[in-house]
């Protein structure tokens, strides 16, 4: 399998609009930044003839990570062992390091085709947890789970949305797939400071990161769409992200109103400018320290 290290730099969510144009620029420097691709296993897993073959396409040329849908670790059924199992042969299968997941619900007697939030409490804190080391158990390996956006605040709710994503990551021992625009949504859908809560992320449970654009449907509530340009908060969390915990791999997501591969490269290019920037002040740091 291959190794977490091969996951760094820049990525990309591959979607089907985007594969001819990948393979069609592939060795081209215009595209030179991409460093890395993420697929939902869901849409994979039972691929095969013209799917399969793109896929082993792409895995023979760059690091694949895994961000899955539906394994609704909030959720209140049983988890799907079954669909874990078929996880942990695609991972092996395709050489794919890693599998995140949200930190959220999308099913209750049937999938709900939403990611829901999970009420802020210690029962839930253990209840999840629990299904997270399930979930790692099966698989052999860790798991990520991602800070989820929201919309609507749990009622039943004991702690704030840190506080919470601490204790599950403490208590299941699992990584952090770190979303940056989501920690921007919900601090204007429950009007916090962004870079306070970003202040106290556990950095070293970070094993990559999401930026993303999202569609504003009021001055006080902004959707999670993926749909839009990187707005300069989110880059501003960014630029704080790497300053406090260092330079982790950056993916951008775009599901919705996708354009050409050539505008979408121009915020991966950004990326990678903003990296390069704080690797340079680390390594100006270090070289001052010595002398």
């Amino acid at each position: 399998m291959a190794l977490l290290s091969n996951i760094h730099g820049v990525g990309l969510g591959l979607k089907r609009e985007l594969i001819p144009q990948i393979q069609t620029l592939y060795g081209q420097a215009i595209i030179e930044n991409i460093d890395f691709l993420e697929i939902a296993p869901e849409n994979w897993i039972s691929a095969g003839g013209k799917y399969k073959d793109q896929l082993a396409w792409f895995a023979a040329r760059y690091p694949i990570v895994c961000h899955g849908l539906c394994l609704s670790l909030g959720g209140p059924e049983p988890l799907n062992t079954t669909f874990i199992h078929q996880i942990k042969s695609f991972l092996k299968q395709n050489e794919i390091p890693l599998y995140t997941e949200h930190l959220s619900f999308c099913s209750d007697g049937g999938y709900l085709y939403d990611l829901l939030p999970i009420p802020f409490t210690e029962d839930a804190v253990h209840y999840v947890a629990q299904r997270i080391q399930q979930t790692q158990d099966i698989l052999g390996q860790r798991i990520g789970i991602e800070n989820a956006s929201s919309y609507v605040a749990a009622p039943i709710s004991e702690m704030d949305e840190l506080t919470f994503l601490k204790a599950v990551i403490e208590e299941s021992d699992c990584w952090l797939h770190l979303d940056i625009n989501n920690i921007y949504v919900n601090s204007v859908n429950f009007n916090y400071n962004a870079h306070q809560l970003l202040s106290g992320i556990p950095s070293e449970r970070i094993i990559y990161a999401h930026v993303a654009g999202h569609y504003q449907e009021a001055p006080n509530l902004l959707v999670d769409t993926h749909g839009e340009a990187v707005i300069d908060p989110v880059w501003e969390l960014l630029h704080a992200a790497y300053q406090q915990f260092g330079v982790f791999p950056t993916l951008l997501e775009r599901d919705l109103n996708i354009p050409p591969l050539t505008t979408l490269i121009t915020e991966i290019d950004k990326i990678t400018a903003i990296q390069q920037q704080y690797v340079q002040i680390k390594n100006v740091a270090s070289a001052t320290c010595i002398a």
